[in-house]
């Protein structure tokens, strides 16, 4: 049986890992990046590492044309979540150009934590994937450079509740913690996040979110 890496730790630490490509060929669609697509995936590998699948939130199963592994893929046979830029070749085939591991938060009961830090940040998006697997969130996080090394921030999310309704129907409530730790609050960062979803599917996530505004709750309708 195929295992799946996740982010096992309490919390995952955010640096850079998604990067957008701005070459001059790339944004006139002539060069040889001009094909390119980025999704968020779920990336198969065999016992020797090497991608075997990768399947997008949108449904669609690809094999890569040519062999291809990255230097954080170290367990063989395991499913890993990621950020995925290659170029379709046909139906069934694409070249992958790269992967990049996309940070998994794993919803934890808050007795699970010595601490719940819950410094504000941004959201600027939040959506169910199509298979129903995964909470993505688009973050904007603030930050700035100490010596020369941008700071490090920490997520996790809180399992608070799990609510039976008169109708039946099961809300869980979950709450996003935050450390900004000493990252300073120069500028403003785009990072993305999954939450991975229970096999024992609710109706209904409520996400409690620490912003600048105070808290906010979203709402998403699970099936």
């Amino acid at each position: 049986m195929r295992k799946h890496d996740y982010c096992q730790t309490v919390c995952v630490l955010l640096t850079v890992f998604l990067t957008a490509c701005t070459t001059d060929s790339y944004d006139k669609g002539t060069g040889k990046d001009s094909l390119v697509q980025g999704d968020f995936t779920e990336v198969a590998v065999d016992a020797q590492c090497n991608v075997v699948t990768v399947a997008t939130d949108e449904g669609a199963v690809y094999v890569p044309a040519s062999s291809y592994t990255a230097s954080w893929i170290t367990k063989g046979d395991t499913t890993y979540r990621a950020i995925a830029y290659f170029d379709i070749r046909d139906a069934q085939h694409i070249a992958i150009h790269s992967l990049t591991r996309m940070p998994t938060l794993i919803p934890r009961k808050a007795e699970d934590f010595k601490r719940q830090p819950e410094d504000p940040l941004g959201i600027e998006s939040i959506w169910l994937t199509k298979n129903a697997r995964y909470i993505n969130i688009g973050l904007l996080l603030k930050n700035g450079r100490i010596d020369d090394e941008e700071g490090v921030h920490a997520l996790a999310v809180v399992d608070d509740a799990l609510i039976q309704h008169a109708d039946q129907k099961r809300t869980a409530c979950y709450r996003l913690l935050h450390d900004q730790g000493t990252a300073p609050e120069y500028y403003t960062n785009r990072r993305y996040v999954s939450i991975l979803l229970p096999a024992d599917m609710p109706d209904t996530i409520r996400l409690t979110i620490p912003t600048y505004e105070g808290s906010v709750v979203r709402t998403i309708p699970v099936r």
